[in-house]
């Protein structure tokens, strides 16, 4: 599927085939692809749609669409999408088909099979465990479970959190009740983390990320708005938010000393993205919350409460718009960070990309990008080009 654009065009590959094997998608099925939507959050759900015509053209298809028995379009396929632009490829999507829908062609309209699917957190979602991790910590079980998926090419990048309360095993052990896929975002919450699958560098390759929600990266390329012909986005809105600001004051019965002890949460604590946090500037401002404290010890009470804070902290600010993607001349990167210029010294500089919306169909790419932070105005006067 081509697209007109920059010198050598833009371009879609799409690889598919029953899992963890994905097979380049025959000609036929390539042809026939109507729309594919792919979307990647920090938070939300990640997954995708691919929609195919499926017009009859053979002697036998008055018995069957032969694209509804295709082995590669079935429930349980692998499906990787890459997107790319004169010869630099970015993987967007790598997951699991998960749901199909068959709409039968009337009068002069075709057929249409619809594929829908999950990034793979479903192939760690499948499975519901009880067992214990003894002697490890948050950070050594979340590296375990990325190198037990091999076959899906999964690379950890696995963070220490702030606050690490090694669990000795005659104090306790910790247990999983659950897949793995939620007990690592179990795991995150208490610390104010993210875990999420970056589909990538290349196909087939994948990257389990544990860690705060600003990824240690280089920005991506700039994002430009309201600066005429080299503008590469539009239909730009900013909004700040009070409400997703909170502070926390509590106290914990220690659970190994037996003390009673404040706890104290009141401004953001992840890298700054921006110059003034708006924690600060609302200081005293904010919404109150209690945390639960009952059997943690200070640090684990200490560790909740921040993560409680940053959670909000890091979306007081959100941008919304959309990309041209001929102009952007790349396929924007969900999770990491990027520049934004044209905007003015408030709501200019670097942003975390939140979520990105990528709509392809012949002839036309848009990418739908939502960012976010958590200061008002950019950390140097200048932003790079």
């Amino acid at each position: 599927m081509s697209l007109l654009g920059n010198i050598l065009g833009v371009r879609m590959n799409l690889l598919i085939g029953p899992s963890p094997v994905a097979l380049p998608a025959p000609a036929d099925v390539m042809n026939a692809i109507a729309d594919i939507e792919v979307k990647l959050s920090d938070e939300a759900e990640s997954g995708f749609r691919l929609s195919i015509n499926t017009g009859r053209t053979g002697p036998f298809d008055f018995l069957e669409s032969p694209f509804i028995m295709h082995p590669q379009l079935q429930r349980g396929c692998r499906a990787i999408v890459t997107m790319i632009f004169d010869v630099i490829p970015y993987v967007i999507f790598d997951g699991l088909v998960t749901k199909r829908e068959y709409t039968p062609g009337s009068g002069s309209q075709s057929g249409v099979l619809t594929l829908y699917g999950r990034d793979l957190s479903m192939e760690l979602d499948r499975e519901v465990k009880q067992t214990e991790h003894p002697a490890m910590d948050e950070t050594m079980i979340a590296t375990l479970i990325a190198v037990s998926y091999p076959q899906f090419g999964m690379i950890p990048m696995v963070l220490p959190p702030r606050f690490i309360d090694p669990p000795i095993p005659i104090d306790r052990v910790p247990q999983q009740n659950g897949s793995d896929w939620d007990y690592l975002k179990q795991m995150a919450r208490r610390h104010g983390y993210e875990t999420y699958i970056d589909p990538g560098p290349v196909p087939g390759v994948n990257t389990l990320y544990w860690g705060p929600p600003v990824k240690p990266g280089v920005p991506q390329r700039t994002l430009t708005i309201d600066m005429g012909p080299g503008s590469d986005a539009y239909d730009v809105t900013t909004s700040e938010d009070d409400r997703v600001l909170t502070s926390v004051e509590t106290k914990v019965i220690d659970r190994i000393t037996g003390a009673e002890m404040p706890v104290i949460a009141l401004v953001g604590s992840n890298p700054p993205l921006g110059a003034v946090p708006e924690t600060v500037a609302r200081f005293g401002a904010t919404r109150k919350e209690p945390i639960p404290t009952s059997g943690l010890n200070a640090a684990q009470a200490m560790g909740r409460a921040q993560a409680k804070v940053d959670e909000g902290a890091k979306k007081a600010f959100t941008v919304s718009g959309t990309l041209d993607a001929t102009r952007y001349n790349a396929a924007l990167k969900a999770r990491d960070m990027v520049f934004l210029r044209g905007a003015g010294l408030s709501y200019g500089g670097l942003y975390k990309v939140s979520e990105v919306r990528h709509l392809i169909k012949p002839g036309g790419y848009q990418q739908q990008f939502t960012l976010s932070r958590g200061e008002r105005g950019p950390l140097a006067p200048m932003v790079l080009p």
